[in-house]
């Protein structure tokens, strides 16, 4: 029975009720579309013009939609063997997949448009996420024996495909913009991003071991195991710090963004200690993505301090 003799607990209730689903559904979309991703890679673009001393451009919006257009591309391609590791997204694809499909390729088609104001450098760069992808999900390679069919599918190069497409976007798209050189202190941020990329590439694919296996994927814990793919993670993330900490005693970097990668690097060490010893391994992988929000908010909240 209600405390409240005038009914406002039942009142209450359904205001709630339909806000919670509401906001339930909004995650979904938000998570299942990778339009969540959109934003932090919007974020990553912001690092890099702040690292480089680049005036916002257009590579913001471009790399937006690109981000869009690949990873839904991706999910509508894979919706099939993503029923074992991710019935929930698989489901929301498969209702909407038409309306998924033309989204991907207007979000693509507007990214190359606008890119051609930036010149052909700009278009390159634009175009290399989506032709790395057909390199990485489609049957392109002819098989070898019975071997390898799709580039996804080879151990390491499948990780290094996606880690150098996002690399080589996020740090040259900005540049091409401002018609500025590729400088020491860019090739430490595109090392980086590279192997920042790699990191967030594999540890997801703990949550799809078994997905992959079925369908012959080789990540690193398919091929080496949980444990071992924990260890590798904190591994690269030790050798990210040493790479920064070296890069800022070189001048290459300030003290500002050093700080704030050494606290993201941080953030993802704590991060890859739950690799394989939590049930949430999918949320793992989306907070491992976000710590390049932790990153820029350090660094608004060092430059709003004065530091």
């Amino acid at each position: 029975m209600s405390i409240y003799s005038d009914g406002t607990d039942h009142q209450y209730s359904q205001f709630v009720s339909p806000l919670l689903t509401h906001l339930e559904r909004t995650k979904d979309v938000l998570i299942h579309t990778s339009t969540y991703l959109v934003f932090i890679a919007m974020v990553q673009v912001a690092t890099v013009m702040a690292a480089l001393s680049i005036e916002p451009n257009p590579a913001l919006a471009i790399i937006g939609l690109v981000t869009f257009a690949v990873y839904m591309g991706d999910r509508i391609a894979d919706v099939d063997t993503d029923e074992v590791s991710n019935p929930g997204q698989s489901s929301f694809v498969r209702r909407h997949e038409s309306v998924l499909s033309v989204l991907t390729a207007a979000a693509y088609g507007l990214a190359i448009a606008i890119s051609v104001l930036g010149g052909p450098v700009a278009l390159g760069v634009t175009l290399i996420p989506g032709a790395f992808w057909v390199l990485y999900a489609s049957d392109w390679l002819p098989t070898i024996g019975s071997y390898f069919k799709r580039l996804k599918e080879i151990l390491v190069v499948n990780s290094v495909i996606v880690a150098l497409a996002w690399a080589i976007s996020l740090v040259f798209l900005p540049l091409a913009f401002a018609d500025a050189a590729f400088t020491p202190v860019a090739a430490v941020i595109f090392f980086y991003y590279f192997l920042d990329t790699f990191v967030n590439t594999e540890i997801p694919n703990v949550n799809d071991v078994e997905a992959d296996e079925a369908i012959g994927v080789s990540t690193l814990p398919v091929v080496f195991g949980v444990d071992r793919t924990r260890q590798i993670a904190y591994g690269l993330d030790i050798v990210l710090v040493g790479f920064v900490v070296f890069a800022y005693l070189r001048g290459l970097l300030g003290s500002i963004l050093t700080l704030a990668i050494l606290v993201g690097l941080g953030y993802a060490l704590v991060l890859a200690a739950f690799v394989g010893r939590t049930e949430h391994e999918s949320r793992l992988g989306i907070a491992g993505e976000a710590k390049h929000l932790v990153v820029m908010a350090v660094i608004l909240a060092l430059t709003a301090g004065g530091f």
